[in-house]
């Protein structure tokens, strides 16, 4: 089959993006990191990466392999992606090509996260002068017929829904921006109904959390989710987490995954019945300072 590369910026990347990661959770149940809800998620609010040309690798059938650049502020994120048993494009290749990005768009500094057990690319980072960082993140997975039972708000907290709260700011602006409503709007994944918020009686918002379902993999993906912190320690995670999960399975998710950074958020998850599949940490790259 012939592949050609193809470049791709804006919703366009997007698209293809969402397509890539899907073809490869249907080609691997738990391989890789991210799913194409992710990448919608990260378009919540402009980056400079937006407008950048991402490369893609094309077949017959769509996208096999990416170089994703990804503007997070503190450094930009690297990932490459190549669809498991599938691409005929080697990892060391797209690895090459990415490394090729990183000097053609003169990044300063560039973060790369890698599965524990993903040895191939532990091993082109330590080549590349990557440096392992000390904290650790986590995959977990879930049969949706397995989720817990929804749990109840504790008094005086409402759980709402995009869907009815089309008028209010969006509690995710404080962080995301004044535009994340419209830029989730963009995205084919998003589903008001299952972007959820904790009220207070009077109104305020005491956490939320958004929950992707995705039709071609049937898998359903929370990402992000927050309680406030003069809120925690009452139940509203537990009770916002198996509500989404609800949803999910409702809306036809076989699968549910969620992942963690911190041991809090490990135990909240484990607890509600996920395990923890794999593990992963940064890899962090910075120019040299120039001499001379």
């Amino acid at each position: 089959m012939v592949i050609h590369e193809i470049r791709a910026s804006g919703p366009e990347y997007v698209a293809l993006a969402t397509e890539l990661l899907q073809r490869a959770r249907v080609a691997d149940a738990e391989a890789g990191v991210w799913e194409a809800a992710d990448l919608q998620w990260w378009w919540r609010t402009p980056r400079r990466s937006d407008a950048i040309d991402h490369l893609f690798w094309i077949d017959d059938e769509g996208p096999v392999a990416a170089v994703v650049l990804t503007d997070w502020g503190r450094a930009w994120g690297c990932d490459p992606i190549v669809v498991p048993g599938v691409s005929t494009v080697p990892l060391a290749a797209v690895w090459a090509r990415a490394i090729e990005s990183i000097r053609a768009w003169g990044l300063e500094a560039v973060e790369v996260l890698a599965r524990d057990d993903d040895f191939e690319l532990r091993g082109l980072l330590a080549g590349a002068g990557f440096v392992a960082g000390d904290e650790r993140s986590g995959i977990t997975w879930m049969n949706a017929q397995d989720r817990p039972s929804v749990a109840a708000l504790p008094e005086g907290f409402e759980l709402v829904d995009r869907a009815q709260a089309t008028t209010r700011p969006h509690p995710m602006r404080r962080r995301s921006g004044e535009g994340v409503d419209a830029r989730l709007m963009q995205c084919s994944l998003y589903d008001p109904e299952l972007d959820l918020a904790v009220e207070t009686a009077d109104g305020q918002t005491a956490g939320y959390a958004l929950f992707w379902f995705d039709p071609v993999t049937e898998v359903g993906l929370v990402e992000p989710m927050r309680v406030e912190d003069a809120y925690q320690r009452r139940g509203l995670a537990t009770a916002v987490l198996t509500a989404g999960l609800d949803r999910l399975a409702r809306r036809g998710a076989h699968r549910l995954k969620v992942g963690y950074g911190t041991d809090v958020a490990r135990g909240l998850y484990v607890g509600a019945g996920f395990r923890v599949t794999s593990t992963s940490r940064s890899y962090s790259w910075k120019r040299p300072a120039a001499t001379g």
